[in-house]
């Protein structure tokens, strides 16, 4: 299996692409005057180590890892945008990152058990029919959060260069040349997607909730909570195994789901979205490949 295979990902982010490699992060944005602007930064500290690369804790690991960097790079590319002064590392950055993600956990995990527990006592629903609904309704506000938000014209840009994104990974995997003219003609949606990873994340919780049967509002939220790192990595690994065995015809069937939806938060970028996520993912493989000269030498 070629090794690169798993190693490359990526982000969508303000009139921008931040890629992610083995060791080097870049962003690479397009500033009110029509250039590009590029940041690169070596990825070290505990998050990498060896046992981070662990099966079934690297899930968690990678997904803490993920979410740090694409609000950091998020804010950075969204004071390049406006043609701010950006600096990288901001001040609140760890604040931000804290809030964000305790409105994501609040919407999509604690939100749907309160509103099936409310459906409860009207519909006499118990068990795991009970936990089914939870999922639909979950995956009803995963769905319709993405569609709403799609709707702004400055989301939809943002989606357009998540495809530019994809599309350069594509072509990267697949050897072809890093042009603007031969990146377009690979695919927007990418086996690896973050969009993807959610929609794996809410099929396994309506498999592993199901295991717990009936109990309080209260412990059902904090069952939800206390299992998130679990649904993580399990989705972790099943997103790593298929993508690595895309060849095969019933894998690709298992992700013909995670696809679909990746038709909701991408877009058919233009060339100059192909420019800018070309930009960043040659930045961040240049920069990997003076490091390893530098230790070879």
């Amino acid at each position: 299996m070629d090794d690169r295979l798993n190693v490359y990902g990526g982000q969508a982010v303000v009139e921008g692409v931040m890629m992610r490699g083995k060791s080097v992060m870049a962003v690479a944005v397009r500033n009110p005057n029509g250039n590009i602007e590029l940041f690169r930064k070596e990825l070290s500290g505990p998050l990498r180590g060896r046992f981070a690369r662990t099966p079934f804790i690297r899930g968690v690991v990678g997904l803490v890892d993920a979410f740090g960097l694409g609000m950091r790079s998020l804010m950075y590319s969204a004071s390049v945008a406006v043609g701010e002064e950006a600096e990288y590392e901001a001040p609140l950055e760890w604040g931000s990152i804290l809030i964000s993600l305790g409105i994501g956990i609040g919407i999509f995990f604690v939100l749907p058990s309160l509103v099936v527990q409310a459906g409860e006592t009207i519909l006499g629903v118990s068990g795991l029919g009970l936990n089914v609904i939870e999922g639909v309704v979950r995956l009803g506000l995963l769905v319709g959060y993405v569609s709403a938000i799609g709707l702004l014209p400055d989301v939809r840009r943002v989606y357009g260069y998540h495809g530019a994104e994809h599309k350069t990974i594509n072509a990267y995997e697949s050897d072809a040349e890093l042009t603007p003219d031969s990146v377009s003609c690979f695919p927007k949606e990418h086996p690896r997607c973050g969009t993807g990873f959610l929609l794996v994340v809410v099929v396994f919780s309506v498999l592993i909730f199901s295991l717990l049967g009936p109990m309080p509002l209260v412990w059902k939220i904090v069952s939800r909570l206390c299992l998130l790192p679990v649904l993580a990595s399990i989705s972790y690994e099943y997103i790593r195994y298929t993508a690595k065995n895309m060849h095969n015809p019933i894998v690709r069937i298992f992700m013909m789901p995670s696809m679909a939806l990746q038709r909701l938060t991408t877009r058919e970028p233009d060339e100059d979205m192909l420019a800018v996520a070309i930009s960043a993912f040659v930045a961040m493989q240049s920069a990997e490949d003076e490091q390893l000269s530098s230790v070879i030498s």
